[in-house]
């Protein structure tokens, strides 16, 4: 989770997939330039976004993460071992740390390598070239005061905050600005380790809840303690995380439809126990219902956690960050009155599904993480109350939309700053007008779920999604997601009076565009077939004005022009 609107960046180019009935042709277009004017990217916005052989070279196998965390100074020290195999002879690579924080040395077959750092990459050289497909480990010594995040999740950074009795209480959230604002690793969201150790120390007064399973609790001297968690699949750096605090821990289960039981953990605050016995009560419905629609929680060996954090949430997969103070909604707000879920649960664990199960590789995609999370709060509603909450509980979110900018962002920058949250509600939109332009649930849901199965675990991009659902549909759909994710305008259906007639087209900027489209005439529902190159005749007996959009199932507008 990482929405609020901000100031719109630019784009970049982007495959619109054409298919007809499995076959397609890749064509590149692009938007507007002038959706480029107001950024122009630094040397280590380059750095961090894009992949250059230092860095496709070698592929990280697993992290191990030893910190050792000063929370009166606010400071970090440790060490990363990371091993990796290599993809392609090189004798270079590049790592990632925040230059604000310090890099000691980094030993690889124990000898100290040479490094070099420019603004927040680190190049390694290697006494050597290394063969393809050789096997490493290399350990990475640093410390420092990481960046404080002054308003997370929506900025990067450590949360130092204090709990309601003044005592200690620590998050830490970096999606967009990078896990390597606090430890060194190979930040880029195309490699994700296949396991992972988070060995943090801390005060013994304080208890540290991580990602995955606790391993172990050593005490370290008189004063220390060690907490050992195991990741045991992929994970987003992103999504490493850790919430250091006076915590107490509460457990459950949830029982899948097949009978086989995810152990569900919480980790709060200690004051707030009774409260979060009552409002986590919502998992196991929320599990039954993405479980219907999706399959099974993707990371069942790791198992499910809440963990309480001082800001207000975030996906951390198996440890999602909760801090909506156990309120309704968003801090008591954004779902309808008469409903009564907590968004921050919902959503980003959701995330599980899309964003941590299927991630993407580069940040200008993140409308596959958000479009679909946010339209499972809608699924979500449906599942428990219905398609008619479902499609109202939509309606709140429709308010939000600006249409001001591309859904896709720019590749191979760091960029997260999309200028509004319409890859959250938007995207959400474009897939429940899919869903009615398709006008076949069976088919819709079937699609979805199977997409999910077909990838679960793995990284995809936009053409994928595009190829994949074309395919199943059995329909192009590459000028629907073109115009959607593409270009900021909704879709503008044209409506004229010609000789008695009404007469209907799409004005789009995806030449082939041709989604169907329901609209109402008087208390009559008719459904149309528009599209952009030729006017067709609606009917007679009414005027234009009496045409209504049917705004509750597809995303776009009515514009009602001049007879020729």
């Amino acid at each position: 989770m990482k929405a609020t609107p901000l100031n719109v960046r630019s784009f970049a180019l982007i495959c619109s997939l054409l298919l007809g009935l499995g076959h397609g042709t890749c064509v590149l277009a692009q938007v507007d330039p002038a959706y480029f004017a107001e950024h122009s990217f630094s040397r280590a916005d380059s750095l961090r976004g894009a992949l250059r052989p230092e860095r496709t070279s070698f592929d990280v196998t697993y992290y191990e993460l030893h910190l050792d965390v000063d929370v009166e100074d606010r400071e970090l020290e440790g060490k990363v071992v990371m091993e990796y195999t290599v993809v392609a002879p090189t004798r270079r690579l590049q790592l990632d740390l925040f230059r604000n924080m310090g890099l000691d040395r980094i030993v690889q077959d124990g000898k100290e390598l040479r490094f070099t750092r420019i603004e927040d990459a680190v190049f390694v050289d290697l006494p050597e070239i290394l063969p393809e497909n050789s096997r490493h480990a290399m350990t990475i010594y640093y410390g420092g005061k990481p960046i404080a995040a002054k308003n997370a999740p929506w900025d990067g950074g450590f949360v130092w905050s204090l709990d309601q009795k003044d005592r200690t209480w620590v998050g830490v959230a970096c999606e967009g600005t990078g896990a390597s604002l606090w430890w060194p690793n190979k930040d880029h969201l195309s490699d994700e380790p296949d396991s992972m150790l988070i060995s943090v120390t801390v005060p013994k007064r304080l208890f540290v809840a991580s990602n995955g399973n606790l391993r172990a609790e050593e005490e370290v001297g008189r004063w220390k303690k060690r907490y050992d968690w195991f990741v045991s699949y992929p994970i987003n750096n992103y999504n490493v995380s850790l919430g250091i605090g006076h915590y107490v821990h509460f457990d459950s289960t949830y029982v899948a439809t097949d009978g086989e039981e995810l152990a569900l953990d919480y980790y709060v605050i200690d004051y707030n126990e009774a409260r979060a016995r009552k409002q986590f009560r919502q998992v196991g419905p929320m599990l039954r219902a993405y479980e219907h629609y999706f399959g099974k929680y993707p990371f069942w060996e790791d198992g499910f956690a809440l963990i309480e954090t001082p800001y207000l949430g975030m996906e951390h997969q198996s440890g999602i960050a909760y801090g909506n103070r156990y309120m309704r909604g968003y801090l008591g707000g954004l779902i309808p009155e008469d409903m009564d879920w907590d968004y921050i649960i919902i959503h980003e664990t959701g995330h599980e599904y899309f964003g941590n199960s299927i991630s993407v590789a580069d940040h200008a995609e993140m409308w596959i993480h958000e479009s679909f999370t946010t339209y499972m709060e809608a699924l979500y509603v449906e599942f428990l109350y219905g398609q008619a909450d479902a499609i109202r509980y939509l309606m709140t979110q429709k308010r939000f939309i600006q249409n001001e900018s591309p859904i896709l962002g720019p590749l191979d920058v760091n960029f997260d700053d999309f200028g509004s949250s319409d890859h959250y509600y938007k995207g959400a939109w474009v897939l429940h007008t899919l869903r009615h332009a398709i006008n076949d649930d069976p088919l819709f849901f079937g699609m979805l779920r199977s997409f999910y199965q077909d990838h679960e675990r793995s990284i995809v991009n936009t053409q994928q999604v595009i190829d994949y659902f074309s395919r199943y549909a059995q329909r192009d759909l590459g000028p629907f997601f073109e115009q959607y994710l593409m270009h900021p305008e909704v879709p503008l259906l044209l409506l004229r009076e010609n000789d008695g007639a009404v007469e209907y087209r799409w004005s789009v900027a995806a030449e082939s565009f041709n989604m169907p489209v329901q609209v109402w005439v008087d208390d009559e529902p008719i459904r149309l077939q528009p599209v952009p190159t030729e006017w067709q005749e609606l009917g007679w007996g009414f005027r234009a004005r009496d045409v209504r959009l049917d705004g509750r199932r597809f995303l776009a507008e009515i514009e009602i022009v001049n007879a020729p």
